[in-house]
């Protein structure tokens, strides 16, 4: 039984890396549920990367910082033809190489560019490529499943998420202009991704997650993934402008009775 109706829809998936990421394992998930999945990439470094993991797919190369690449790949996909069912926008950058700082000293070269990369990036792909898309299409952006809570080691970059889930309002409000495109984020807890690995104390931010979860293991990639899945399936019609968040319940358990007594034992 094809439940999530996604067989032949074509599904533009951004923000691959390696067989960690995000990306990666939303493309295994629809593909098996029937989907045709086409890949950006950012440079031709990981063409090369993403052509070893997905063997015949179909990958263009387009850095989001450069809007002439942005109207480049506009139009190879428009020379492509066909339309796009959905997007999968999975794509954040910060530069953290000078170490952790306190909020309020974070660089003003660092913050615009990661806003430039995880956030506009979302708003400049869907106004190139709005003419690509199906008039029902759906778009899924990865975000956080909290920006209110100040962790130290995420710095700035929640602030950054936060102005990325304002934007899905905005986006599906224009888009309702002229189409039914939809626009909703998947928000997990910590996930173990090679991107996240590069940001400085959170592994012990991730294992510390793993206590709080009530199932004491914490959010898989695959579970993100299946997700995200059902908001670019049809099944989801009904959901647009909405954040769907994946912390397997880590937000409803930080008073544990465990927890409570280790920080308190002498």
């Amino acid at each position: 039984m094809d439940f999530l109706q996604l067989t032949d829809k074509t599904i533009l998936i951004f923000g691959l890396a390696n067989r960690k990421s995000v990306a990666w394992h939303i493309g295994r998930v629809l593909s098996e549920a029937g989907a045709h999945c086409v890949y950006v990439v950012q440079n031709e470094q990981l063409r090369g990367v993403a052509a070893e993991l997905l063997g015949n797919a179909e990958i263009f190369v387009c850095d989001v910082e450069h809007e002439e690449q942005i109207a480049r790949l506009r139009d190879e996909l428009a020379l492509r033809g066909g339309r796009f069912h959905g997007m999968v926008h999975s794509i954040a950058f910060a530069d953290y190489s000078d170490g952790v700082k306190p909020f309020h000293e974070t660089p003003k070269k660092a913050f615009l560019q990661a806003m430039d990369v995880s956030c506009y990036s979302l708003t400049a792909l869907s106004n190139a490529l709005k003419d690509l898309f199906d008039p029902d299409a759906s778009v899924v952006t990865i975000s956080i499943s909290t920006t209110r809570m100040a962790s130290e080691s995420y710095g700035y970059m929640a602030p950054i998420k936060a102005a990325l889930d304002s934007s899905l309002a905005f986006l599906a409000k224009s888009f309702s202009r002229f189409s039914r495109i939809r626009f909703n984020a998947v928000a997990p807890a910590l996930l173990k991704t090679s991107a996240s690995a590069g940001i400085p104390g959170y592994v012990d931010s991730y294992l510390y997650a793993e206590q709080v979860i009530p199932r004491r293991q914490a959010v898989r990639t695959e579970e993100v993934a299946s997700a995200a899945a059902f908001l670019l399936s049809p099944r989801s019609a009904g959901i647009n402008a909405q954040r769907i968040v994946v912390d397997a319940g880590m937000s409803i358990n930080y008073f544990d009775r465990e927890l409570i007594e280790r920080a308190m034992r002498p």
